[in-house]
């Protein structure tokens, strides 16, 4: 094959954009006829890690992605089934002699990835992965010792330090033989997905960087004092689109610096909390990268063993938000209603599980990944053992959030609570921040509270502390 006909495959994974993407802009850098292509999972095979929300959004991602393609003169080619079966298809297919992709951050991915390679390898194929997902990749923060870090404040102090890459640009135009097969675009219709009770956010790149744009705007010059009150439209909405890649760190980071040197100083230091969650986000990539085994077992090895009790009647109300406790039954039917959960909720909810229900952090992580629009391995694994006090930089086990308390100080009026639970609609503000003194439900057809929380709180410090006195 000459230089002239050569051609090259992209393949999009969770990188679902046409800007600002390092493995795309690679494969078109040549001037070659580049050939994208996504492969569709079987879905409902990984029900665990997913569900349909994600696969809804995901349909909307992927016409968008392939409409941007077809705007720069390309096409979109869809494969579905064993990825890299369908890869060396395309291979033998096009005559392409070259693969790109951006790493995936998790170890299912990697492990996907190492069998492309020996498939390339074994085709005579130039296979390239690149860095894409975050700012910095695991291997780039580490210790002076050169050792992955394991609790955030140093971490996210190095991880400031470093020179912060810039966006690539998007490619002018683009050329895909013609000729290949594909499949349709999945659709709601034919993934058999029924519409979510609220509306997801609208999929697809434009989407994504006006939100990005209305953030930078309206949102983080308050961001510090408002992201922790679930009422209010507080908090940047962008962690789906850095999930599915329809914005790049990159972007992200430039733009809010961008503004960052133009604020004042209350709106910048508002802002600087905001690039501390996207560290925060890349320390808990990190962390999965040099510590897989999170994913199996508790980060610290002080509490891997520690009894939990097995799921029955107080699981399921927990799933259904039914537990009488408000703001945890508002969260979760928040979360079961639109793919999303505010992020204090998700705290307020895990511990909730794990400290007063005494329920294992695995069973919220995987109820939160097959409900979650924005679900990340990575962070919801982080957050559920931090919430646990099991995890990386985690909570000591004696912090435990007294959900009465915390509905008090971040949802004072009860203005969420009445949003995501309107059998409480009508009730007394007071009412709704703390246990029914009379035993009695606090609204017809509400449950009573399900356990007492002063309680379970002593019982979880004795579990805790029986378990650190065998160990020793």
């Amino acid at each position: 094959m000459s230089p002239d006909t050569a051609q090259v495959v992209h393949w999009f994974r969770r990188d679902l954009r046409v800007a600002d993407n390092t493995g795309f802009h690679a494969a078109t850098a040549a001037g070659k006829a580049v050939i994208p292509v996504y492969v569709l999972s079987r879905w409902r095979e990984r029900h665990a890690w997913t569900g349909a929300k994600r696969q809804h959004f995901l349909c909307g991602c992927l016409a968008s992605l392939a409409r941007n393609l077809e705007a720069l003169g390309g096409r979109l080619i869809v494969r579905q089934g064993d990825a890299v079966e369908e890869l060396e298809k395309l291979l033998w297919e096009s005559g392409a002699r070259e693969l790109h992709f951006n790493a995936d951050p998790d170890p299912f991915g990697r492990a996907t990835e190492a069998h492309v390679r020996r498939m390339c390898e074994r085709l005579g194929v130039s296979c390239r992965a690149h860095h894409d997902v975050s700012l910095h990749a695991p291997d780039e923060v580490l210790t002076q010792s050169g050792l992955p870090y394991r609790v955030f404040t140093p971490y996210g102090k190095n991880w400031l330090t470093l020179a912060k890459p810039a966006p690539l640009p998007k490619p002018r135009a683009l050329s895909t033989p013609a000729g290949l097969a594909s499949l349709p675009l999945p659709t709601v219709a034919v993934w058999g997905l029924n519409a979510p009770d609220a509306s997801l956010p609208e999929p697809g790149e434009r989407a994504a960087r006006e939100r990005l744009k209305q953030a930078i705007a309206h949102k983080l010059a308050g961001y510090a004092e408002r992201r922790d009150l679930p009422a209010v439209d507080g908090t940047s909405r962008l962690s789906q689109d850095l999930r599915f890649g329809q914005l790049s760190a990159r972007t992200v980071y430039a733009k809010v610096a961008e503004a960052m040197a133009h604020a004042g100083p209350a709106a910048r230091t508002s802002m600087e909390k905001f690039i501390q969650e996207l560290a925060w986000r890349e320390f808990y990539f990190a962390i999965l990268h040099h510590f897989p085994n999170v994913l199996h077992e508790e980060f610290n090895a002080d509490w891997r063993g520690l009894p939990w009790d097995e799921p029955g009647e107080s699981f399921e109300a927990w799933k259904h938000g039914r537990t009488g406790f408000p703001i945890v039954d508002a969260g979760i039917r928040e979360l079961l209603a639109t793919g999303h959960m505010h992020n204090r909720v998700r705290m307020i909810t895990a511990m909730f599980l794990t400290k007063d229900l005494h329920l294992g952090w695995r069973l919220g992580e995987s109820f939160f990944l097959q409900h979650l629009v924005d679900g990340e391995i990575a962070s919801n694994n982080g957050g559920w053992q931090w919430s646990a006090g099991t995890g990386a930089d985690a909570a000591p086990y004696f912090r435990i959030q007294n959900p009465w308390t915390q509905a008090k100080r971040y949802d004072p009026a009860g203005e969420y609570i009445r949003r995501w639970v309107p059998e409480l609609a009508g009730v007394p503000v007071a009412r709704l921040m703390e246990p029914p003194a009379d035993g009695r439900p606090i609204a017809p057809g509400y449950p009573t509270p399900i356990v007492d929380h002063a309680a379970e709180r002593d019982r979880t410090l004795a579990i805790f502390k029986r378990y650190a006195d065998q160990r020793r």
